[in-house]
């Protein structure tokens, strides 16, 4: 067998990067280490896509994700944002369009290592058969492989950059700086029209609190933190679980939730952010934070019972199954994108991404969290190459940029738009 592409991961980036390969024609191997894709819209339950300005590029696939979602009941449009979408009907959504581009998918699959030929990779050795990458027969590396399976490039969709680490890439500060992680969580049975009806009283703050009539089903979003930068509505209330001790003072440290589409009795939260380890790397230390996060869970789920209108008889009804991580590693790439590249909107011959969100980079620490709002800026495709593999690839959270710029890309838009163009750029240049 025989790919022009072969993509690991298929999370955001990585399912925009299998989708528009296939679409262009380009034969298409997307590799996935979980039984499903989405990764952090399905695993991570991170919604809704927040929007990223009127300018952006590279969006054919985020729009053939909306209309599928639409069609099948999972997706809606609210606060002018369209990536307002339902984690498990993604997971459906997602499965029919890799079939619509002939995207093989490869499910239950963990990397197992390299063969590099140079500065090229030859092979990726996989749990189950061995994948060579590059024109020639790869030999079986044991009596398990059984299949050689032959492609021109690989795009490392994986967050963590793990091909980039197997093959000895080199990496942005890879271990000097880190933010919180979050582990998400949904709670069903909650009287939303009646809690939607108080919480547009409680706090008048439309910038914080929202709460729309989108054709005929609520949808409403508001948030609280612990800074003291700002005046948030619901900071008693908070305060007073403290004191009570249904809450630790760390579990308010970051408080946000949202309706969700094709849910009518659901809430999503955007919380808890697990400031106590921040490790992102290290397997001991998000390990503890699964179990801390698991544990506060729990707690705000007895807050929002206690002090919620409308909570009474609700009840956690799907903890994510994948933390939130928000940076780790960011590979050399043969452009270094950086915070003075984005606040001055440098332009690029070859942009992957316009885009105007913010630089959102979280801290563990009160009154220390970044959120600073720029016009378009752009991403160069260069900054999605690895410099140190010819036939390397990447895209998502793991980009080349340092790291208050990386801050500002790592979201889903920002994703989705990096995969497109990558495969876009592979099918024009490289073909």
């Amino acid at each position: 067998m025989m790919y022009d592409v072969v993509i690991v991961g298929g999370g955001t980036a990585g399912c925009a990067a299998a989708y528009t390969a296939g679409k262009l024609g380009l034969k298409t191997l997307l590799i996935e280490k979980n039984i499903h894709l989405g990764g952090t819209i399905t695993s991570a339950l991170v919604v809704p896509a927040m929007k990223s300005g009127e300018h952006q590029i590279n969006t054919d696939f985020y729009y053939a994700l909306i209309e599928e979602l639409r069609n099948i009941g999972g997706q809606a449009t609210y606060q002018d944002n369209h990536g307002w979408f339902n984690p498990e009907l993604t997971k459906l959504a997602l499965d029919n369009l890799m079939a619509k581009a002939n995207v093989e998918v490869f499910f239950d699959v963990h990397i197992r290592n390299v063969l590099l030929d140079n500065k090229r990779i030859k092979a990726i050795i996989i749990s189950k058969e061995m994948l060579s990458v590059y024109n020639e027969t790869i030999e079986r590396a044991n009596k398990e492989l059984s299949v050689s399976i032959e492609a021109r490039y690989i795009i490392d969709a994986t967050g963590n950059c793990e091909i980039g680490k197997l093959c000895g890439c080199n990496f942005l500060e890879a271990n000097t700086k880190n933010q919180p992680v979050s582990l998400r969580f949904m709670m069903g049975g909650v009287d939303v029209p009646n809690f939607a009806k108080w919480l547009k009283a409680y706090d008048k703050d439309r910038a914080v609190t929202t709460v729309e009539d989108v054709d005929g089903f609520i949808h409403l979003s508001t948030a609280y933190a612990w800074d003291q930068d700002k005046k948030w509505a619901l900071s008693g209330l908070f305060e007073d679980a403290v004191e009570k001790g249904i809450l630790t003072d760390h579990d308010r440290n970051y408080f946000q939730i949202f309706t969700v589409a094709g849910m009518p009795s659901t809430i999503a939260f955007n919380c808890p952010r697990i400031i106590d380890y921040t490790k992102t790397l290290d397997v001991e230390n998000m390990s503890k934070a699964l179990q801390i996060g698991r544990k506060s869970i729990y707690r705000l789920a007895e807050f929002c019972k206690t002090y919620l209108p409308g909570f009474k008889n609700a009840y956690i009804s799907n903890i994510a199954d994948m933390l939130g991580i928000r940076v780790s590693r960011r590979i050399k790439g043969k452009y270094v994108y950086t915070l003075a590249d984005l606040k001055s909107g440098k332009t690029f011959e070859n942009p992957a991404v316009i885009s105007n969100y913010p630089i959102d980079v979280h801290s563990e620490e009160k009154d220390s969290s970044t959120l600073d709002l720029v016009r378009d800026y752009q991403l160069p495709i260069e900054s999605l190459m690895s410099a140190d593999i010819d036939n390397l690839f990447v895209a998502g959270r793991c980009l080349s940029a340092d790291y208050m710029a990386q801050g500002a890309l790592r979201v889903q838009a920002s994703c989705f738009s990096m995969g497109e163009a990558v495969s876009k750029y592979i099918k024009s240049n490289l073909f």
